[in-house]
């Protein structure tokens, strides 16, 4: 791992941009850790949104100032890394479906596993050499994108909680695969979104093998969580990775 930049923050954080590889990543740490190992949270973004995006990076600093080490990495295919001219063609059909009211499960089926699958790796690459910091100890929790918070889950046993946004699509590999996520959760429900069927959201919380799920649901669109949200959030973390 390499960092790249650094700054510290007005609120204590140290923010650094690092790359491990090929894979480009921020990092935020609290002032705490200056004395201690803290925690970590993987914060994860919905595909296409580069780990920069302004909400993200809020979610993310406040998470920090809280007392957790909290890191974000652009997987292949994410963000502003190069995508495969067969994943801009789904992204353009998938536009062109959607436009056109016409039905969208197959196309996202065919290039949102494939990144779920290629993105795996490189999270727990990114975990691996996260972990062997000193200001970085476990356990570790997860918050973002649903379909690949699933994955992690499953395949990584480091991952101790999870935060998960109910939004977008989860390919049927998860949806099965939620059965045997058994971790604490966090399910955040947009009851207005747009681009994820309310129902099918409901039926993927109702298949988590977890003995400890939470469901918030709030009214509003796909980007209209709450921001009391986020501070719930740190207090689920707080249960279980402190």
């Amino acid at each position: 791992m390499r960092f790249t930049s650094e700054h510290r923050l007005d609120d204590g954080v140290l923010e650094r941009e690092f790359t491990l590889g090929e894979i480009p990543g921020t990092l935020w740490t609290p002032e705490a850790a200056a004395a201690a190992p803290v925690p970590l949270i993987l914060m994860a973004h919905n595909n296409g949104l580069p780990k920069g995006a302004a909400r993200l990076v809020a979610r993310a600093r406040h998470s920090s100032a809280c007392g957790y080490a909290v890191a974000c990495i652009d997987a292949s295919g994410c963000g502003d890394r190069p995508r495969s001219a067969a994943d801009e063609e789904a992204r353009a059909e998938l536009r062109r479906a959607m436009r056109a009211g016409e039905p969208v499960d197959e196309i996202f089926e065919s290039f949102i596993g494939p990144l779920v699958e290629n993105a795996v790796p490189e999270w727990r690459t990114t975990l691996d050499a996260l972990l062997a910091m000193p200001e970085i100890g476990g356990p570790v929790g997860y918050s973002g994108w649903t379909a690949l918070g699933i994955r992690l889950a499953v395949v990584e046993p480091r991952i101790a909680a999870a935060g998960l946004f109910a939004g977008g699509y989860v390919p049927h590999a998860q949806r099965e695969e939620a059965r045997q996520v058994t971790i604490p959760l966090l399910f955040l429900l947009q009851w207005d979104d747009e681009g994820n069927p309310r129902q099918r959201a409901l039926d993927l919380f109702d298949a988590f093998g977890s003995t400890e799920k939470t469901l918030h649901a709030n009214p509003g669109g796909h980007t209209g969580t709450p921001w009391f949200e986020v501070e719930d959030g740190n207090r689920f973390f707080g249960r279980h990775l402190n």
